[in-house]
Order: structure tokens, then sequence, then C-alpha cells
């Protein structure tokens, strides 16, 4: 099952894994309650008080939202959502991050965002949408480094990440491009052995 599949990160000392709805929703909660004034801003376009984030957290535990979370002893740090399609206007399925101010700058935010995107495509989801604050720089550009095209409007940023599969030719490229460079390096080798064997019949003429 995913909730059990643990993802070591590289930098950081914890692990990455999907949180269990009904009973690991204290470990969200309790994470997004830690966050700072500035985080808690950035995480929900402007500033929310304790009891919104409260039934946030037990709404995410009842409507089907994917919760990714970076876990240290125990104690969720950072945390990646995937909200269902059902609860956009548009159909279209979307994402938020958090991370704590302890643990930034120790690759986080990719590893949460790299098993996001794995789990998305998992459901067979071929977009996601993204709004952050215009302020957010750390989470815009790491949006962008995922395929994110961004527009501003309003105070926030928001974006689109395509996840449908690339066409065939895109596929097969690589294999063509190594298929092409053996046929290129045998057509070099027969050349190589006919100019060597012309080479030889030549001098045995002279010779001769």
């Amino acid at each position: 099952m995913h909730h059990q599949d643990i993802t070591r990160s590289k930098l950081a000392g914890g692990s990455v894994r999907t949180l269990r709805q009904q009973e690991e929703l204290p470990l969200l909660r309790d994470h997004l309650l830690r966050l700072d004034p500035a985080s808690r801003r950035d995480r929900f376009h402007g500033y929310m008080d304790d009891d919104f984030i409260e039934r946030y957290a037990a709404k995410c535990a009842g409507d089907g939202t994917l919760v990714i979370a970076y876990i240290e002893n125990g104690v969720v740090r950072g945390a990646a959502e995937l909200h269902p399609p059902g609860q956009s206007p548009d159909g279209e399925p979307e994402i938020a991050f958090s991370v704590e101010a302890s643990v930034r700058r120790q690759g986080v935010g990719s590893i949460l965002f790299k098993k996001l995107i794995a789990e998305a495509r998992f459901k067979g989801y071929r977009s996601l949408r993204i709004t952050t604050g215009a302020q957010n720089e750390a989470m815009r550009a790491l949006a962008s480094k995922f395929g994110a095209q961004l527009t501003f409007c309003h105070g926030e940023s928001t974006g689109s990440i395509d996840l449908k599969p690339r066409n065939q030719l895109e596929l097969a490229m690589p294999a063509m491009a190594g298929t092409i460079a053996v046929a290129n390096a045998i057509v070099h080798l027969n050349r190589a052995y006919w100019r060597l064997l012309l080479q030889m019949g030549g001098g045995r003429d002279k010779a001769a």
C-alpha cells in the first residue's frame, strides 16, 4: 500500500511517506499549527488562525485529500497535499506544500514534489494546479523546476503542471538514437574493413 512506501531524504535525516487519513490526522494538524507566521501566510495565501487550521486539517482527513509527509522522529516537518478534483470548479486536482523552517534547504521540498507527482500519475491525473503566494519565491522556484507555468494575479501565482505522457515518437527517441549510433558504427567498420582489403590487394599487385 502507498502509505507504507517510505523514502529517505538524502540531505535531511527523516523519511517521506503517505499519511493514513484518520489515524494520522493530528500529525498534519500539528505541523500546520507549528508553521511560523510567514510560512503560514505562504501556505494559506494570508494569515489564518488556529481554529481555521483545525477545521482545515479535519476536512483533509475526510474529503479524500492525499498527504505525503516528511517525518523526523515521528513528527511531520513537511507536507505535500493532493486535493481530489471533485473539490475544484474546473475538475483539476490541486496541490499544496508546506515545510517548516527547521528543515528547509535540505531537499525536502523537492522529494515531496517528486513523490506527489508520482502519486498523481498513479491515480491517472493528467494535470495538476498549484497556487502560491506571489511572495513565496521558494515555492515558485520549486514549481517552475517541475514544469509549472505560473501566472500572477491578485497577489497569487497560479499554474498548471502537465502530467500527460509524452507521444510515442518522443518516447522512442532514446532507443532510436541508440539504434542509429550502432548502425553508423557498423557502417564505419565495414568501410574501414574494405579500405584495408583494397590497400592490401593493391600492395600485392605492385609486388607482383
